[in-house]
């Protein structure tokens, strides 16, 4: 292989792990939710940087396949969760 190709290769995985180091140390808490909405239930789980996001995005993405369309996803995110539970890394 040629030089500049080694360079650039490395170049990139550096940048790779980079990105991959920085989106990972982030995500500090992780919560598991399980939601029932219209007599559907579903959980999720989802991570972030403090409790109440990570909380907010497990929520939305369990309504996901419970819902259809604006109104019900808005109204299934506003739904007191059946179960939460969290964990700090």
């Amino acid at each position: 292989m040629k030089r500049g190709t080694i360079i650039t290769v490395l170049a990139v995985a550096l940048f790779g792990a980079l990105l991959l180091f920085n989106t990972l140390s982030a995500q500090k808490v992780t919560c598991d939710v399980c939601v029932e909405f219209q007599g559907r239930r579903n959980c999720a789980s989802a991570s972030h940087e403090n409790e109440k996001d990570a909380k907010r995005a497990a929520q939305n993405t369990a309504c996901g396949p419970l819902t259809s369309g604006m109104d019900q996803s808005i109204a299934c995110d506003n739904v007191v969760p059946i179960s939460a539970q969290c964990k700090t890394k």
